[in-house]
């Protein structure tokens, strides 16, 4: 077979040395396996991934773009640490972005989308191990958004939410955390069917206030101011 007709590998699809490293480092903080204020040693991951420090410096990069990382003078990387009242403001935008996302998207809604949701909705109810319901909980909250037709919306949401996630694995193993969520959730897909842009937006507002405000009340008093 000639070679310019053999199959070859995308090389341009393929994930990067620095894409794999920041898809690890960023798992790593949502889930909680890197702490705040957790320094990130470059040459450690380096040696973990038998790579140079180029993609590893290029990935916390990214991750500092994205809010997850900072660079502190004689420390090198850390994870962000995030206070109280950072906290409830980098909720209060997620509150702001998802309100909207939903009411623009409510009126393209199809039946597609609302089995979806439903899918999603249940599998969240049902599901026993925690490492998997704040995944789920996005996979709810973001298929309501798609529909909006702006991309960049749901991109800075979806971004907003990976700065949140490990404070969501908390918030929802709180008492009656996931159970709260899962009843809030069926009022937002109600409120979707019957085509009520204005009750839905209001519902995801209220939904995630009152998550930030459950969470900021369990949360250790030793924290940061």
């Amino acid at each position: 077979m000639p070679l310019v007709t053999a199959k070859v590998p995308n090389l341009g699809k393929a994930p990067s040395a620095s894409d794999i490293i920041l898809t690890f480092l960023r798992d790593a903080i949502t889930d909680g396996s890197l702490d705040q204020g957790e320094p990130i040693r470059q040459d450690e991951v380096a040696r973990l991934f038998t790579v140079s420090k180029i993609p590893v410096r290029e990935a916390l990069k990214r991750l500092e773009a994205e809010g997850l990382v900072e660079f502190h003078r004689n420390r090198g990387a850390v994870v962000t640490s995030v206070s109280d009242p950072e906290l409830a403001q980098i909720f209060e935008v997620r509150a702001i972005l998802e309100a909207s996302a939903i009411r623009f998207s409510i009126p393209h809604m199809g039946d597609e989308t609302f089995a979806r949701a439903r899918a999603f909705c249940e599998a969240f109810a049902a599901e026993t191990d925690v490492a998997r319901w704040a995944q789920l909980n996005w996979q709810f909250h973001s298929c309501l958004y798609e529909d909006a037709q702006r991309p960049f919306l749901v991109t800075t949401i979806r971004s907003v939410n990976d700065r949140l996630e490990r404070f969501l694995r908390i918030q929802l193993t709180l008492s009656r955390g996931k159970e709260i969520a899962d009843r809030e959730h069926r009022e937002i897909l109600d409120a979707c069917e019957a085509r009520d842009a204005e009750r839905a937006g209001r519902l995801v507002h209220e939904h995630i206030m009152g998550a930030c405000r459950s969470l900021l009340e369990h949360l250790p008093k030793t924290r940061m101011p």
